[in-house]
Order: structure tokens, then C-alpha cells, then sequence
């Protein structure tokens, strides 16, 4: 499960390192792709396929579905990092995102996410109060 805010930064070929705690999960590969609220989702590997599949499973016939698996599998790149933990977010998905040097990474329990760090810093701004207010309503009986 992939937890915690690390902010790395991304160097002049578009690399970044993953958090040192997380290198042996990425190791054999990683996809990374659009997320939601323009950040970054990556996965890894066997748990892309997880998310894939059930993405492929979903009607043909909606067109919502075709959309979501249009606009999530065009954008996703396979990535495999080299020995220091670094991998390239392709340029693409650094536009999408609005990466430049400054990037928050947090870890999203299957997944961590990829933020630009003054993006980031506005969207926890603007949603730590719906936090409170929704979560007996998301998670009832927990918190």
C-alpha cells in the first residue's frame, strides 16, 4: 500500500525519483498515466493490469466507458526505473499535469499520484473541509 506526501523534484530530462520506500514495488515496471483533477497516476505493473482488465470488462456498448478507457489507456506510458529509483514522465503527461521542477508525489494506497506542488497545496486547501464533512457519509462508522 503506498502512503505518505513526498516531494521530489523532477530533473532537466523529465525524470523522477521514486520515493526509496517504494523502489522494490516499481522495480520490474510501472505504468504511469492521467489521473483525475490533472495529476498523475502511477501504478505498478501487475496492478495496471488489475485496473485494465476491469476497465476492459466494462459494456462496449457505454459510451462513458469507452470514453474512460479512450482517455486513460491513450495517455499511459510503461515505464521501468533505472537503478537509482528514477523513471521519465514523458512529456505529454508532464503538460497534462502542469509539472515543471516542484512535484508532490503521495501515495494513494494501489497507487501514487503525481501533482504539481502548488496544484497540489490548493486542491488539500480547498478539499480538507469536505474531508470532514463527508466522511461518515464515504466511510461510516470508521473515523
Amino acid at each position: 500500500m503506498f502512503l505518505g506526501t513526498h516531494t521530489p523534484r523532477l530533473d532537466e530530462k523529465g525524470r523522477i525519483f521514486l520515493p526509496a520506500k517504494y523502489r522494490d514495488r516499481m522495480s520490474e515496471g510501472l505504468v504511469v498515466t492521467r489521473g483525475q483533477e490533472r495529476c498523475l497516476f502511477i501504478y505498478p505493473m501487475d496492478e495496471f493490469v488489475k485496473v485494465a482488465g476491469h476497465l476492459q470488462a466494462a459494456p462496449t456498448t457505454s459510451r462513458a466507458a469507452r470514453d474512460y478507457m479512450r482517455v486513460f489507456l491513450s495517455g499511459a506510458s510503461d515505464e521501468v526505473p533505472d537503478r537509482q529509483g528514477r523513471f521519465t514522465i514523458p512529456a505529454a503527461l508532464r503538460q497534462y499535469a502542469g509539472l515543471d521542477r516542484e512535484v508532490t508525489v503521495i501515495g494513494a494506497g494501489a497507487r501514487l499520484e503525481v501533482w504539481d506542488s502548488a496544484t497540489w497545496a490548493t486542491y488539500l486547501e480547498a478539499s480538507e473541509q469536505s474531508f470532514a464533512d463527508i466522511a461518515e457519509e464515504v466511510v461510516p462508522g470508521i473515523v
